[in-house]
């Protein structure tokens, strides 16, 4: 290579760097860092800080983050969540009841897919006055590396390899503006907080509870998001093996398509009793309509070549 070309290319490079850290700088990130914290409501209805840490509300301000693909934080709010009630007979109390007795009859699978998809990245352990965190993989990084493992698998080049990881990418970060947009709306009360309250005082979930407004449920968002993504990228119905869990000592899953993958995490969150059923499925609606916009509205290198085709 002629130096003269190499050093055009050094600083080509150099600008596309430094132009992309300045316009990154004003996505609203570090400016939120100083924003007020999370308010604990005086309303049964609301969020309440969980065990074992009892930790203040993560990123109330997300919403606030400049997204990437998406017009707005509010551009696919979904349904409200079900209308709050201590009542017996009201739909809420079935539903933290249905909750309840599902982790109370949790199967050996149940269990299992409820670990594999846990992906919390910050748990919290209690050894007598000692509390430490062990950190984990996170929901997007997740999914980042099933997007490692089905390019992988397809043989994907850099370019192709490049372009799934950008569109998934997308997908994962405006699909958590978008649920957490909700999250601080609706601000739910979790169930092992409700349960603990109106059902049964000793009950507690498989995982541990996320410091965060219950609906909806991020996993259910960003995994449906995600799939669709990878499902315009790849195809439909491609089987894959996901060995994620495999370095946290959970065994690998398999599933025949990318859809089938995002809703064993969207179901995960109720087996681990984190959330209720219509967090997980209002989620995956609210996911898959903001996987399809962004599959219409951000231009790469497949979607140039069909429209030219």
């Amino acid at each position: 290579m002629p130096d003269d070309v190499f050093d055009r290319s050094v600083a080509f490079g150099t600008k596309v760097a430094d132009h992309v850290m300045a316009w990154s700088t004003k996505d609203n990130y570090k400016q939120s860092r100083s924003f007020p914290k999370y308010s604990i409501l005086d309303d049964p209805a609301t969020w309440k800080p969980t065990p074992p840490a009892y930790m203040d509300a993560v990123e109330p301000h997300w919403n606030k983050i400049r997204p990437f693909a998406i017009d707005s934080a509010g551009q696919f709010k979904p349904v409200k969540p079900t209308d709050f009630s201590t009542d017996k007979t009201s739909q809420f109390y079935k539903e933290a009841l249905e909750v309840h007795d599902t982790g109370v009859n949790l199967t050996a699978e149940q269990r299992e897919i409820a670990s594999f998809w846990d992906c919390n990245p910050f748990v919290m352990n209690v050894k007598g006055h000692v509390m430490f965190a062990t950190k984990k993989i996170s929901p997007g990084g997740h999914w980042m590396n099933i997007t490692h493992v089905v390019c992988v698998m397809k043989n994907a080049d850099v370019v192709q390899s490049a372009e799934a990881y950008a569109r998934v990418a997308i997908s994962l970060v405006d699909g958590f503006i978008s649920c957490w947009d909700e999250k601080y709306r609706s601000r739910l009360v979790r169930p092992e907080t409700y349960i603990n309250q109106y059902i049964d005082e000793n009950w507690v979930p498989l995982l541990q509870t996320p410091p965060f407004p219950e609906y909806t449920s991020g996993h259910s968002v960003i995994s449906s998001s995600a799939a669709i993504a990878l499902t315009n990228l790849f195809g439909d119905n491609v089987a894959f093996t996901d060995s994620t869990e495999v370095e946290f000592g959970l065994a690998v899953r398999s599933f025949k398509s990318f859809e089938e993958a995002s809703q064993e995490a969207a179901v995960s969150r109720m087996y681990g009793g984190i959330h209720y059923k219509p967090a997980c499925n209002n989620g995956m609606i609210q996911g898959k309509a903001l996987g399809s916009y962004i599959v219409e509205k951000v231009k790469t290198r497949k979607t140039e070549i069909a429209a030219s085709n």
